[in-house]
């Protein structure tokens, strides 16, 4: 099970405070980019900049911040967030009759990669916050991820 904090479509950052348990607003993004999938984090995961480990599940309908969802790794997006490892899991949501088919990254069209990609690199700048963004993993590399943040 993934829990959503961002839903597509929205220009809203949102946040699990650790605190009280709920979905805090961080901010707005600065840019005039909105999450082109679903955002959200796999529980009971920690990586090393000790947040759970972050997942994007493209499915066909945003849904709401704080529900959670069945969903499948695909891939691994290798990113840096300003000198940081904060890789990203790509998912598909599996109760989505469009998307449950598919099992790897390389399996999506190439022009959804691209705006996958697109949207990290772009979404901080004009915060002036450096962003890398890095060729797409397998699933299995995924998988891999999701072990070892366990």
């Amino acid at each position: 099970m993934q829990v959503i904090e961002i839903g597509k479509g929205s220009k809203v950052k949102y946040e699990l405070d650790k605190k009280s348990g709920l979905i805090m607003v961080d901010r707005v993004l600065y840019s005039s980019v909105v999450y082109p999938h679903n955002y959200g984090f796999i529980p009971r995961t920690l990586c090393e900049d000790n947040d759970p480990l972050d997942v994007l599940i493209i499915m066909q309908e945003p849904v709401l911040p704080g529900c959670f969802l069945r969903a499948k790794a695909i891939g691994l997006m290798p990113m840096i967030d300003q000198g940081e490892k904060d890789d990203k899991i790509i998912a598909v949501c599996a109760d989505d009759p469009e998307y449950r088919h598919y099992n790897d990254i390389k399996e999506l069209p190439p022009h959804r990669l691209a705006e996958i990609r697109r949207f990290f690199e772009d979404y901080k700048k004009n915060e002036n916050k450096e962003v890398a963004v890095n060729d797409f993993l397998p699933a299995s590399d995924a998988y891999n991820s999701v072990q070892q943040s366990m």
